[in-house]
């Protein structure tokens, strides 16, 4: 009886666990041990898409969240967005930075966008982003910057992009641009 109930909660819990996060697909499987014995159980797998991969919902962000190099450029030179790099102080100094952006570690990224905007101003050097201004988040490859992207969107600051290229990126179409 306590078996049986188990069976029930084990087939209830994944539909419940992975609801709205991920379509399922099941079918009922039976395994035989080296007695004979068979045993039924209900296997649980992901919906496919069309390609064959595994189709997330993802909750934090939209897809249009990721910025070119391209854009990136045209949002400096425009003055329209606020672009923060997310790495620590010494990866800047090793490394070197995109012209124009402000350091906030990403361990601070939440703490500073909560500050005053006068306080923001004197720790990090910048003006504070308001909650529906244009901010883009930069790190060395892109993996950082999502992480700040999402604390940002986390906190209501609506209009948060980030730069997956991050440093690399950017360094690599200077230094092709400087060479043509």
């Amino acid at each position: 009886m306590a078996l049986n109930s188990c069976l029930k909660v084990s087939r209830i819990i994944p539909r419940v666990l992975y609801r709205n996060v991920i379509p399922l697909a099941c079918a009922t499987r039976t395994l035989t041990n080296s007695l004979g014995t068979h045993f039924q159980f209900v296997q649980y797998t992901p919906a496919l898409t069309c390609r064959g991969t595994i189709q997330w919902r993802n909750f934090s962000s939209s897809k249009g969240t990721d910025v070119s190099y391209e854009q990136l450029k045209q949002l400096l030179a425009a003055g329209t967005a606020s672009v923060i790099d997310v790495r620590e102080p010494w990866e800047l100094r090793e490394y070197g930075n995109i012209p124009g952006s402000m350091n906030v570690p990403l361990g601070q990224v939440s703490n500073a966008l909560q500050l005053k905007p006068e306080d923001f101003k004197e720790k990090y050097g910048g003006n504070m982003p308001s909650q529906a201004g244009n901010i883009v988040f930069t790190c060395l490859a892109g993996v950082r910057s999502k992480t700040a992207l999402d604390a940002a969107a986390s906190l209501g600051y609506s209009n948060v992009q980030h730069y997956p290229g991050g440093w690399q990126d950017w360094a690599k179409h200077e230094i092709l641009q400087t060479k043509e």
